[in-house]
């Protein structure tokens, strides 16, 4: 599906007047491969409007967007990241998540859901472009992502009613630790500072910190001991009913619970890299790691 001139210059114009204007905005694609798409026929004829009003800034964009909380998305580890195009918030006005962060070189796909009317996806800078907007179910679109920058998109048909994205390109956090980066680069509160604790007999987590779009996070989410030490996870009052539940180790406080009262406790007393996550969070990005060093 291909995209008329008059679209492709008033969407460039648009954007050249405003978001290239802000430092590290927007970044083009270089010679990134030509984006696939699987369509089928639009249900519905769409004939370009009012011109876009550029954003001062991509806060500004984001705060005018159906469905953003102020959560950045880290995803894409293995190569491929997905949104959902009409999502059920604001009448299927909107994609999920409303923005994603991913390292470079990595497939963004779009997956129509059939919720909310015709949509397509169109950035803003003209770097990417579904083609004519439609309601079908199983429509896909992707595109490669080669460069670092800042890629705001919208549904055309529905951008004045907030249907808006991004997609942020980086080079994600890290810690040093293989084992541990590809771990926790899910939690949005990971940032690839460890918390050094080496030189104290106990440490402590908070269970229930803030990210991962709610208090859905450990705090520190990588901390640094000496063996022998206990570390103690203590629930704030924000947490959900989560768990401390460790992969390859019999560590495990078991019953999910959300009483600010619980703590849970365990020295270790051996040298290694010990994965963490509560159970019914872990897809979201509540994990954390615990690294033991002489």
């Amino acid at each position: 599906m291909s995209r008329t001139p008059r679209r492709r210059q008033i969407l460039q114009s648009a954007a050249a007047v405003g978001l290239l204007s802000v430092a590290g905005c927007l970044s083009a694609a270089g010679d990134s491969p030509e984006p696939t798409a699987t369509t089928s026929e639009s249900t519905d004829e769409y004939t370009q409007a009012t011109e876009i009003e550029p954003p001062e800034s991509v806060d500004e964009w984001l705060e005018s967007a159906n469905g953003y909380t102020g959560d950045r998305i880290r995803t894409g580890t293995h190569g491929r990241a997905d949104i959902h195009v009409g999502h059920e918030y604001d009448d299927g006005l909107g994609f999920d998540p409303v923005v994603v962060e991913v390292s470079p070189n990595t497939i963004v796909r779009w997956n129509w859901t059939g919720h909310g009317g015709v949509h397509n996806v169109v950035a803003l800078d003209g770097t990417f472009d579904s083609g004519r907007p439609n309601a079908q179910p199983g429509t896909s679109y992707q595109y490669v992502f080669e460069e670092p920058g800042t890629y705001p998109f919208v549904s055309e048909p529905d951008r004045d009613d907030g249907m808006k994205g991004l997609v942020i390109v980086d080079e994600p956090p890290s810690t040093g630790y293989e084992t541990v980066d590809e771990w926790v680069v899910h939690s949005s509160n990971f940032d690839g500072e460890i918390t050094d604790r080496t030189d104290a007999e106990t440490a402590s987590v908070t269970v229930g910190a803030e990210g991962n779009g709610g208090s859905l996070a450990f705090s520190p989410p990588v901390l640094r001991i000496s063996p022998d030490t206990t570390v103690t996870w203590e629930w704030s009052a924000e947490s959900p009913s989560a768990t401390v539940s460790f992969e390859d180790s019999d560590i495990d406080s078991e019953e999910p619970t959300s009483d600010t009262d619980t703590t849970f406790e365990h020295t270790f007393d051996e040298t290694g890299i010990y994965r963490y996550a509560s159970l019914p969070h872990k897809s979201i990005g509540m994990r954390g790691a615990i690294i033991v060093e002489q």
